[in-house]
């Protein structure tokens, strides 16, 4: 009986233990940001308008409706040749 108690303590604090680590990671976790115009040919994270569908479909580099994820506040500061990025769709 000991030995059930034990296991089930023991185990209680494995599930505690987890829980507050992986509370610790999210709040260590950067804010993000959508940065539009950034991205490289194929190398968006995700919805890139008309004709494409998720990631890796931008069809040209920087293009102006693809957006990659990046560290907030620190979007409208990425330089590229076609301008800096954008919190918003580019034409």
């Amino acid at each position: 009986m000991r030995s059930t108690h034990a296991a089930i303590a023991a185990s209680l604090a494995i599930a505690v233990a987890g829980a507050a680590a992986t509370s610790a990671a999210a709040q260590a976790a950067p804010a993000m940001e959508k940065c539009y115009g950034i991205a490289l040919a194929g190398k968006n994270d995700c919805k890139a308008g008309a004709g494409t569908s998720c990631a890796g479909t931008a069809q040209a580099n920087y293009q102006g409706n693809a957006w990659k994820l990046v560290k907030a506040g620190t979007c409208t500061s990425i330089k590229t040749p076609k301008g800096n990025g954008s919190l918003t769709p580019k034409a």
